[in-house]
C-alpha cells in the first residue's frame, strides 16, 4: 500500500485550517506532521488510522498526532454525511505549553495524540455540534472555539486509543532506514514464511542483535510487529468477504488455530465476530 505526504497550508490570517474535504471513494492513505480533528456524520464508515483498523457508525471523532498514517475517512461512503477537518502545526501552541500552567492537560492530549484518539458518547456530541459551525466564525473566535474543544477532550473520560504505542521520531537517519527497509520488507513478503535471520541481514546485524535493535525501536519483538501487521491485512481480507480460511493463509499464517489465536489476542475477539459486525454495518450499493 503505497503512502503520499500531505502537505498542509494554514488558513489565511489563521494558525490552523478548517475545511470540509469531500474524497468518499478515493482510497487515499496519507500522512502529514500537522495534528488532525476530523469529524464525521451521517454515515457508517472505516476507521484505519496507523495499525488501527475498525468501523464505526453513524458519526466519528478522532484526534491525530503527526505523521500518523491514516485513510480518509469517507472511503466508500455511498450516502450523504458532513466531514470537519482542523488542522494545525506540529509546534501550535508549543510555547504556551511550557508557560501557561492552564494548558498542561492540552499538553497531555496533544501526547496522547501520537497514538491516535477516537472519541464517544457526550464528547463526541459535544464538539462534533461545535466543529458543524466553526467556520463561520471570525479567526479569533474560531481560536477560542479550538481551546474550547481541546479542553473538553482533555477532560473527557470517552476516549480510546488507537495505537498501543505512539509515532516515534527520535531516532537518527540510518536507525529510521533500518526500520523503513524492514518495514517494507514485511509489506512485500508476509504472505509467505519469514525468517528472522533474512531482515536481519537487511539490517547488516547477526539475529540476535537486530532482534535487540527491532525490540528497542518499535517496543515490539519482531514476531509481534510482524503478527500485527498480518492481522491488519487480515481486516481487510474480511473486510472483503474473503471466507476465514482464506484470510488466514492469505495473510500469511500456517494454522487456523494459530490464526484464530494471534486474532483474539490482538484484537480482543475472533475472525467471524469481525467479519459480521463489518458485513452488518456495511450500507448495501
Amino acid at each position: 500500500m503505497k503512502i503520499k505526504f500531505e502537505s498542509i497550508k494554514p488558513d489565511v490570517n489563521s494558525s490552523f485550517r478548517i475545511f470540509s474535504p469531500r474524497l468518499n471513494d478515493f482510497f487515499y492513505w496519507h500522512f502529514h506532521p500537522e495534528y488532525e480533528i476530523v469529524y464525521l456524520e451521517g454515515a457508517n464508515g472505516t476507521r484505519h488510522v496507523g495499525d488501527h483498523l475498525d468501523t464505526f457508525e453513524g458519526s466519528d471523532l478522532v484526534f491525530i498526532g503527526p505523521n500518523i498514517p491514516h485513510l480518509n475517512f469517507d472511503y466508500g461512503i455511498k450516502t450523504p454525511y458532513e466531514k470537519i477537518v482542523v488542522q494545525m502545526k506540529e509546534d501550535f501552541l508549543h510555547h504556551a505549553f511550557l508557560n501557561i500552567p492552564e494548558l498542561i492537560d492540552i499538553h497531555t492530549l496533544f501526547e496522547k495524540a501520537r497514538h491516535g484518539i477516537c472519541f464517544h458518547g457526550t464528547t463526541k456530541k459535544n464538539i462534533g455540534e461545535k466543529l458543524k459551525v466553526i467556520s463561520t466564525l471570525p479567526h479569533f473566535q474560531q481560536l477560542i472555539e479550538v481551546l474550547s474543544i481541546f479542553h473538553e477532550m482533555a477532560n473527557s473520560t470517552e476516549i480510546t486509543l488507537l495505537n498501543a504505542q505512539p509515532v516515534d521520531r527520535n531516532y537518527n537517519l540510518k536507525e529510521q532506514q533500518r526500520i523503513r527497509t524492514v518495514k517494507q520488507f514485511i509489506e512485500e513478503n508476509y504472505m509467505r514464511k519469514i525468517e528472522i535471520k533474512e531482515v536481519a541481514k537487511l539490517s547488516n546485524l547477526a539475529p540476535s542483535a537486530f532482534c535487540r535493535h527491532f525490540k528497542k525501536m518499535t517496543k515490539l519483538t519482531f514476531i509481534e510487529f510482524l503478527n500485527q501487521y498480518r492481522i491488519n491485512q487480515s481486516k481487510k481480507l474480511l473486510m472483503l468477504d474473503k471466507t476465514i480460511t482464506e484470510t488466514c493463509f492469505e495473510s500469511g499464517f500456517e494454522s487456523l488455530s494459530y490464526f484464530n489465536r494471534t486474532f483474539k489476542k490482538i484484537t480482543g475477539g475472533n475472525p467471524l465476530q469481525f467479519k459480521k459486525r463489518i458485513l452488518e454495518n456495511r450500507i448495501p450499493t
